[in-house]
């Protein structure tokens, strides 16, 4: 037997020679070479995928070779899909590999690039780009096996647009967010150093938004605290003099500067509103230089979260008892103690830093930011994978820990919180790498009632949990749209144009969305005469026609270029041949009125006896009071009482003279 049948002797006589044979020409698109995407690539390869095209975005980094097994060290700083398909060629010589070092979301890879596919697997770990690739799909009507993991937990989902549930159809969970003011004047806990120097610090000295006025607009309109909101105005004006030290070749003091006004200035301006600290913690402004020459002090450099220091009755900042400081770790007599050597073994990054070191990290990157900006980077932001903005966020949060009598971490834990990293296993990746083929096997075949929504659970007696496949959701707004593709010169079609031959002549009332931003409605149709390049809808981007009723679905029109050859003169849009028409939407039934019980009287008096068979009621003896003897003179019985033993067939007299008219009815009982 030939090296070439040996090597696929095995899966042909499991999958079977038909299947077998259908895998050579399969042409697969997998989506991310990570963690999953390493193990993913090694199994279809061997299965026999014919035509594989790899695509991610991401660089090799050190953190990834412990599980990512087709790079090495050598590999370090470079493309991801690159190396990985140059390792696993030699595993099958018959595949075709195409490695893509790409975005997934750039425009070029549109609907009509999708359909070159056969079936599309994800290996992503980004929420933003995996609900691209389920649009991409559901519009291109092609299969696509979804997966994640989380540690030692795993999930592969089959998804057939029609058929079943898309990435979509149930809602994910959000991003835990923090309130304005808590991050940027109050923080209480590591994380919220961390937010503030990731998303606010770095984007306010090296990114775009300058004044941050639009995060405290809303915070303002949700009701946070005005005093706190005005003054942190006021600190992000000021952050003009800062960003223009960093961006000033021959500025040898950008860092101080940066330092000064953050770490000292601002902390100064917070402690001026005594009210805010009238019950919590109050914040300890740092000194540059007292920090450099190692003179300044500290109560607690690592874990504060305890009560504000009261001394004589007033409350003092963190670290300030009667006007001199004093840091844990020194003795009371000034002299310095010296710090516990970390273990041999220990790593760089999971080294507890002090404050020194802390503001050593500062300085350092804030320069290389800052040459990277005076070089011509126009705005830079945080990459967990990107070592000068990772020194900057640990140094800045640490630093302002701090401050703020807060724990510090090291360089690893920041990592870890700052990228919403979850430390992968790679035990997951290769069971749930294994998974995926099956599903796509199962897609490839069409035994569509053989699929499965499939997790990996902790469970060690019931490590796998299988659930059949659910129906679309009615309500989703990705697969329940109707996708149209059109071909289009955007820089000579008008919007009003395309919109009405895409209606085909119904007259119904719609608006017209990009994205989040509406184009036009019934009410303001401005945009109507404007080209779609003037709007900036180009290629790979999708328009949104909703009907104003809301009884047909939405039509989700993707925009790709004109066929090669295509006549300059001609209509700039050309629409597919029939035109899809929009579904009705399928309404809820509405809900049925809930009609209350009806409350039962209780009826306080006694009930009517039943007759029995021979029309007699049968009436049985009442109970009597036992009549205590007194005197002739007795009080008269009360109404009530004379009522109660006439209903019992009593009959009172008022005395033993009083005479009944009809004696032969009564009986006398003494």
């Amino acid at each position: 037997m030939s090296t070439a049948k040996e090597r696929t002797a095995h899966a042909r006589a499991i999958l079977g020679p038909e299947l077998h044979a259908q895998l050579a020409h399969t042409k697969v698109l997998l989506v991310g070479a990570g963690g999953i995407g390493c193990e993913l690539l090694k199994n279809i390869v061997l299965t026999g995928f014919g035509h594989i095209t790899l695509l991610d975005l991401d660089t090799i980094d050190l953190s990834n070779l412990n599980r990512q097994f087709l790079f090495r060290k050598k590999d370090v700083k470079q493309s991801k899909a690159l190396v990985a398909a140059q390792t696993a060629a030699p595993f099958n010589p018959n595949v075709q590999l195409t490695p893509i070092h790409g975005n997934i979301k750039d425009p070029q890879y549109d609907v009509e690039w999708f359909q070159k596919f056969d079936i599309v697997l994800n290996a992503l770990d980004n929420l933003d780009a995996r609900r691209h690739v389920n649009k991409m799909c559901m519009a291109a009507q092609i299969p696509l096996v979804e997966s994640g993991t989380a540690g030692y937990l795993g999930q592969v989902q089959p998804i057939l647009k029609d058929r079943t549930e898309c990435f979509d159809c149930v809602p994910k969970p959000t991003p835990k967010s923090f309130p304005v003011c808590t991050i940027r004047s109050t923080p209480s806990q590591p994380i919220h150093c961390i937010v503030w120097s990731k998303s606010y610090l770095l984007g306010q000295l090296f990114g775009e938004d300058e004044d941050a006025t639009g995060e405290l607009d809303e915070a303002e309109q949700q009701g946070e605290n005005a005093q706190e909101i005005a003054t942190l105005r006021k600190e992000a004006q000021a952050f003009n003099l800062v960003r223009t030290a960093l961006r000033t070749s021959g500025s040898n003091n950008a860092a101080k500067i940066a330092f000064d006004k953050v770490f000292n200035a601002d902390i100064k301006n917070l402690l001026s509103m005594t009210d805010m600290w009238r019950n919590r913690q109050a914040p300890l402004p740092l000194d540059y230089d007292a920090i450099l020459d190692g003179s300044f002090e500290l109560d607690q450099p690592v874990a504060s979260t305890s009560a504000p220091i009261v001394a004589n009755g007033v409350s003092k900042p963190n670290g300030v008892v009667n006007g001199s400081k004093k840091e844990s770790g020194r003795g009371t007599n000034g002299h310095v103690e010296p710090a516990a050597p970390p273990p041999a073994a220990a790593l760089k990054d999971q080294r507890a830093l002090s404050l020194q070191d802390n503001l050593q990290l500062f300085i350092s990157s804030t320069e290389r930011l800052a040459s990277r900006l005076q070089n011509g980077e126009e705005t830079i932001s945080f990459d967990k994978d990107d070592d000068d903005t990772l020194d900057f966020v640990t140094a800045s949060s640490n630093l302002r820990s701090a401050a703020y009598g807060i724990e510090r971490k090291t360089r690893w834990e920041i990592k870890e919180m700052a990228g919403n990293i979850i430390p992968a296993i790679a035990t997951t990746n290769a069971i749930v790498s294994g998974l995926i083929v099956l599903q796509a096997l199962q897609l490839l075949r069409k035994s569509y009632d053989k699929m499965r929504n499939i997790h990996i659970q902790f469970k060690p007696a019931v490590p796998l949990s299988t659930i059949n496949m659910s129906a679309p959701n009615p309500g989703c707004g990705i697969c329940r749209d109707t996708y149209i593709n059109i071909q289009c010169d955007t820089s000579r079609a008008k919007l009003g144009d395309v919109v009405e031959a895409l209606l085909g002549g119904d007259e119904r009332e719609v608006s017209v969305f990009e994205e989040k931003r509406m184009l036009s409605d019934p009410d303001w149709l401005d945009n109507n005469d404007r080209t779609l390049e003037s709007l900036n809808v180009t290629k790979g981007k999708f328009l949104a026609i909703v009907d104003e009723e809301d009884e047909l679905a939405t039509l989700s029109v993707s925009i790709s270029d004109l066929p090669p050859g295509y006549p300059p003169d001609a209509l700039p849009f050309v629409l597919p041949s029939p035109l899809p028409k929009p579904t009705q939407k399928s309404k809820p039934p509405p809900p049925r009125p809930v009609t209350p019980p009806p409350v039962r009287k209780v009826s306080l008096k006694r009930p009517h006896p039943e007759p029995d068979d021979d029309d007699i009621v049968e009436v049985g003896p009442a109970a009597k009071r036992v009549k205590q003897t007194g005197s002739a003179n007795c009080d008269l019985p009360s109404p009530s009482k004379r009522r109660r033993l006439e209903e019992d067939g009593l009959v009172m007299m008022d005395s033993v003279q009083e005479k009944l008219e009809d004696d032969d009815d009564v009986i006398i009982i003494d």
